[in-house]
């Protein structure tokens, strides 16, 4: 089939989590299907990315996308009816392409990766699918519940009830919707009724991170990894430090934290306090990470989908602790293939309890890789997505 697939960003290189999906189904969809790209970039200096996805693709088409913070979006989003996130993305280039595009082939649909892209997408006869990466209208309301009463908080939830708005309008324009996880498919079925809403959650290359040779550390080592430009990164690490930590180095005071992850914040660096608590974001490769480490500890509560860093953890034989939420979209069970906790005291003794005991660590780790060689590699959820293309091809004329 020939594919017509619009990113918020180019899929390479690996940066962010929406780049790692986009990038891995792009490689194995390849194999079946022809696939144009048309892919936002924030610098011109990425379109020397674009060779490297000519490999998977028919063409690769790129638009410069605007700051975000610039006059033509503040306008947007103050003075009409489009939501700030919306109106970044909102582009005469890309509309342009797209239509071009669609004018001089014969696709068989177009695979929109985020609503907010969708109004780019001129009217058309070719099937749309919808792929939420998270829903973004619960992202952001989460964001606006951590302000304290103000002038922008008042301004920020006007703009979170547009995104809301802007979000259901789409899902309902798309043939059908697909999303990361159980919770995000039920969220999207109760706002808009016999939504036709399937589930591709994310994945992980479980050979790449199979090959992870664990290291006996010198120190009892707890991991958190996490890109900090997202609020659930930040809120999670400073719970950990604040109210997590102190209680595990009571019963370890040897323990070691180590923070790894990009777009460190100041003030996630100052939470590197004295010698036991490390941030770190000059890791290349995650694997030496996992491998140095002794087990994750992921307190995670704000909404988003599958996680990337739980789902490598696991592939890499490193045991996790995390929250309910935190492993949601992964069909584990709790004291089998990790361990679940939801309040600081748990995480806490859940943490120095896997940390005292060996076998329950090594039972964890073989169980969870396990689970995601079986339903997370990206060959099996690259299936997944080619039967809903199948699916929604064969039904396009109704």
């Amino acid at each position: 089939m020939k594919i017509l697939m619009i990113t918020p960003y180019l899929p390479y290189p690996l940066l962010s989590g929406g780049q790692i999906r986009s990038y891995n189904l792009l490689k194995h969809l390849a194999k079946k299907h022809e696939i144009t790209l048309v892919s936002f970039i924030r610098q011109k200096e990425e379109t020397e990315s674009i060779e490297k996805l000519k490999g998977f693709c028919q063409d690769v088409e790129v638009v410069l996308r605007r700051k975000a913070w610039s006059p033509v979006n503040i306008l947007l989003s103050g003075f009409s009816h489009l939501p700030f996130l919306v109106a970044i993305y909102y582009s005469p280039q890309a509309k342009k392409i797209i239509s071009d595009l669609l004018e001089k082939e014969k696709f068989d649909l177009i695979h929109a990766e985020t609503f907010y892209v969708m109004p780019n997408i001129p009217k058309t006869s070719v099937p749309i699918i919808l792929v939420e990466q998270t829903v973004e209208y619960l992202v952001y309301d989460h964001f606006v519940q951590t302000l304290r009463f103000s002038p922008a908080k008042v301004l920020l939830s006007y703009d979170v009830l547009k995104i809301k708005f802007w979000e259901r309008h789409f899902w309902q324009k798309a043939k059908k919707v697909v999303a990361m996880s159980k919770s995000d498919q039920q969220v999207m079925k109760t706002q808009v009724t016999k939504l036709d809403a399937d589930i591709v959650p994310n994945g992980v290359d479980s050979q790449f991170f199979a090959q992870t040779q664990r290291k006996k550390t010198k120190q009892p080592t707890v991991l958190f990894v996490g890109n900090f430009r997202w609020l659930q990164n930040r809120e999670a690490v400073e719970f950990l430090v604040s109210k997590v930590w102190p209680q595990i180095i009571q019963i370890l005071p040897r323990a070691k934290l180590w923070i790894v992850g990009r777009n460190p914040t100041d003030s996630v660096r100052k939470l590197a306090k004295n010698s036991q608590i490390i941030v770190d974001d000059k890791v290349g490769d995650i694997r030496w990470a996992y491998a140095a480490s002794d087990v994750m500890l992921a307190p995670i509560f704000g909404p988003g989908g599958t996680r990337f860093k739980i789902l490598e953890a696991m592939a890499s034989g490193l045991p996790v602790v995390t929250t309910t939420t935190g492993i949601e979209g992964v069909p584990a069970s709790d004291k089998k293939e990790v361990i679940i906790a939801d309040d600081a005291q748990r995480l806490a003794k859940s943490t120095t309890e896997l940390l005292s005991d060996r076998q329950l660590s090594q039972t964890l780790a073989v169980n969870a890789k396990k689970l995601i060689a079986k339903h997370f590699d990206w060959s099996e959820i690259s299936l997944k997505l080619d039967q809903i293309y199948r699916e929604v091809s064969i039904g396009k004329a109704d």
